[in-house]
């Protein structure tokens, strides 16, 4: 899909966000009682797998929607699109691939190096 405008980009940020707080909103963590104590090993491994994953789930959409709307506060602040680094224009591509980036690919590149 071609992007041809910042506004066609609020856009989809604004569908991205609706569509996590959806999601959200259906998603729920199990809660299990009781790990440990079922009558086997295996479904407590079981037990405790769904509700990690769960949780992960979670977290990742939470992570989004907080990446989501921080993009759509950038647009009201004028500074959507421009490098939280280096202060320059974020390649428009990367911001179709990534409407939320908030660093051109030059400095997503450079934090990441200081990561390993």
């Amino acid at each position: 899909m071609v992007i041809r405008s910042r506004e066609e980009l609020r856009r989809i940020l604004e569908e991205e966000r609706a569509s996590l707080l959806k999601r959200l909103g259906r998603e729920v963590i199990a809660e299990r009682e009781y790990l440990g104590y079922g009558n086997h090993m295996a479904d407590d491994a079981t037990d405790v797998y769904e509700q990690v994953k769960d949780w992960t789930v979670r977290q990742t959409l939470e992570n989004t929607l907080r990446d989501v709307e921080y993009a759509l506060q950038r647009f009201e602040d004028g500074t959507y699109g421009i490098c939280e680094d280096c202060h320059q224009e974020i390649d428009w591509a990367r911001l179709e691939a990534k409407p939320y980036a908030t660093l051109c690919i030059r400095c997503q590149q450079i934090r990441e190096q200081r990561l390993t």
